[in-house]
Parts: C-alpha cells; structure tokens; sequence
C-alpha cells in the first residue's frame, strides 16, 4: 500500500534523525609545518545547537529545523513541521529508537493524528532501524557531509553562530544521491 502511495504521490517516506552541532565540531584536521603544533582557539566548547532533519527518499531534498534540544516537544514539532511542508500526504517515517522516538507523548500525538484508523489509511506512521544500526539510516551520512562541509569553512568560523550558518547552509543547498538513498528508492520500486 505504502509504495503504491508513494509513487502516486499520496505518500513520502523520509528518514529522519537529530544531529547535535557543538562549537568544539569547527576542529578538525589542518596541515602545518612538520614539527610545529597548529593550534586553532576555541572561545566557548558549550554552545550547542540541535537539528532534526528528514531525508526525502524520493527527491533527495532534506528539510532541517533547529531544536534547543532532542527530546518529545522537538520530535512532535518537527513532525508538525513536516505536516505544513508536505500537506495532504501521509508520512511513513522511518528513524532510531531513542527515547523520545518512543515516548507516551509522542504516542498520544500520533494516536491523535491517525484518530483511530486502521494502520493502512494512517497519515503519519513510524517505523524504527534495528538497534544500533546507524550505518541503515543515510540521514547519519547528510549530517557527516555537513560537518565535513563546517570544517572545510572553519577559517569563517569566527562565531557559533558563523558555524550554525555555514553548516545549514552547506545542507540546505544540495540534493541528495547516494548509494544508501539508492537502496530505499529500489525498495520503493521508483527506479
């Protein structure tokens, strides 16, 4: 039922995950003279940022919305979130276990959105990874991409908010294709 609504353009199945951007995740490896230690300053280690973003396993595109921190309020706004930006559509949600992927607020919420209904005609339904299956979920590859994007910009990188910036910005302007992706689209039959 589900592919069938996903090439029918009913349905869009997205992986999702959180991502914690800290100030300390601007280092990384520089090259300097042999013998000589590069030491690059770090103002404040503290200041964090946390994104949920969804990958769209059809078009690649990859909305992201930033939370003060991961937990039932963040998860349930962004589902929200991903409401208003695909409208009319049933969301098949696909992410890891953690706890407030599985808490009874979250559940009350779902229970509200899918008003009873047999589980074929749900709008949002979500399904889990195996435990301790990161390399399944091709979300974890985009947040690498853009911290690896952060670190090739860090001489920018004067603020957190500098960092917040560039590493958005390195998300938000790109579609993605790769081989993890591929494997959803084939599973949904839509290559």
């Amino acid at each position: 039922m589900w592919k069938a609504n996903v090439k029918a353009a009913l349905a869009v199945v997205l992986t999702l995950d959180e991502c914690h951007l800290n100030w300390g995740d601007r280092k990384g490896k520089v090259w300097g003279k042999i013998g000589e230690r590069v030491e690059i300053s770090i103002l404040n280690e503290r200041e964090q940022q946390t994104y949920y973003g969804a990958l769209d396993c059809v078009s690649g595109q990859f909305p992201i919305s930033p939370y003060a921190k991961g937990d039932s309020i963040g998860t349930i706004s962004f589902i929200k979130y991903l409401q208003e930006r695909y409208p009319g559509l049933k969301l098949k949600l696909l992410w890891d276990g953690a706890s407030y992927h599985r808490s009874q607020e979250l559940k009350a919420f779902l229970a509200a959105e899918n008003e009873g209904l047999p589980q074929a005609a749900w709008q949002v339904e979500c399904l889990r990874f195996a435990p301790y299956a990161r390399e399944e979920n091709p979300t974890e590859d985009i947040w690498k991409h853009g911290k690896r994007f952060m670190r090739e910009c860090w001489h920018l990188c004067k603020s957190f908010r500098a960092v917040q910036f560039i590493f958005e910005w390195g998300l938000k302007h790109e579609i993605f294709a790769f081989p993890k992706l591929q494997k959803y689209r084939e599973m949904l039959c839509l290559t």
